[in-house]
This record gives structure tokens, sequence and C-alpha cells, in this order.
């Protein structure tokens, strides 16, 4: 579905923006990704609406066939990348799942802002930006995917994403679409 709208109150959400996974081979530029996220994110504030700050510390403890990328994180891994520009009044949070909803209390600091729609960017578009969009779909939020500020390892699950499950979550469109809905142009 093509972007139509957005809502009073929409929150967005940066997914992984940092220092440990920009460095990571991907398939689209990280350094678009993190030029769209950041202008995504100054039009946010621009109209005070909520940013939140996504990253992953961990991960599910369950068995998989695929062994974790990273077991023991060196420091600095978790850090949010500085182009971020983290204002105080952004929602920090430290995810251990895939999802930013999993395992946080994203859903009730979202709802108790009025938050009604979510814009999502960041990496991975098949597993944490994926993710965080089930997860935001499923707890009521609308939800819309800037899906030229997004990207993933492995080409084949970032076009699965965009073609086959983005587009029943929500809406996609792109970073300035976004921002021209935003600003009312």
């Amino acid at each position: 579905m093509a972007l139509t709208t957005l809502d009073p109150i929409t929150a967005l959400i940066i997914v992984d923006l940092q220092k440990g996974i920009v460095g990571l081979p991907v398939v689209h530029p990280i350094g678009d990704v993190v030029n769209r996220s950041c202008a995504l994110a100054a039009s946010f504030r621009r109209r005070r609406l909520p940013v939140v700050l996504v990253n992953v510390a961990g991960g599910a403890p369950g068995r998989t066939e695929q062994p974790p990328r990273v077991r023991a994180f060196p420091d600095g891994w978790t850090d949010l990348i500085p182009e971020l520009g983290r204002q105080a009044d952004d929602l920090v949070v430290t995810k251990r799942t895939w999802g930013a909803f999993a395992s946080t209390d994203l859903e009730s600091r979202l709802k108790a802002r009025g938050v009604t729609q979510v814009v999502i960017s960041g990496v991975a578009t098949g597993t944490g930006v994926e993710s965080t969009a089930r997860q935001a779909y499923e707890a009521g939020f609308n939800v819309t995917l800037a899906i030229d500020a997004m990207t993933d390892a492995r080409p084949e699950a970032h076009d699965y994403s965009l073609a086959n499950v983005f587009p029943r979550l929500g809406e996609t469109g792109s970073t300035q679409s976004i921002i021209d809905l935003l600003e009312g142009t």
C-alpha cells in the first residue's frame, strides 16, 4: 500500500544503528541509511514527535541452527552512532531480541504518549526492522516503513521483506515522502 497519511502523534523508531552493526557488510550503503534516518529524526524532532533509538545488546536464549554472529560484544559495540544526534527527550530502548517491543517497555511508553502510528527505519531489514514492524502491528499501531532508510546483509531477506511482508503490515514509502507528509507538503 502506498503511503497515504501519518497520524497526529506518530513516533519514529530507528533500529540498531549502533557502532557494532554499521560496519558490517550490507546490501545498500549504510551511509545512505544513516543519512535518511537522521533526516527523519530531524523532521520528527522539529514537530516535537517522539524519536525512539533502539540498540541490541543480546539475543533470545533459544537454540538455533545458525550460531549467533557475535557471542560477546566488544566495548562500544552497543553504542548508538553519534550521527543520530541523540537528544535528551529521545526514547532509548535496548533490546535483547530481534524486535524492539518483545522484551522492552516500548509499547507502554509510546501509548502513554498517545502514539498511534510508528515509522520504522534501520537495520537489518529482515530481522530487527521486520520484527519491530510485526510487533508494532500486533500491538495495534499503524505502521509505516521508510524503505530507502533500511538495509540488510542478505539481499534476499531485504527484498522479501519489502515485497511480501511490509505491505501486509502497513504502508511503505520513501524518506522524502514521509518528511513531506510530516511537513504538510
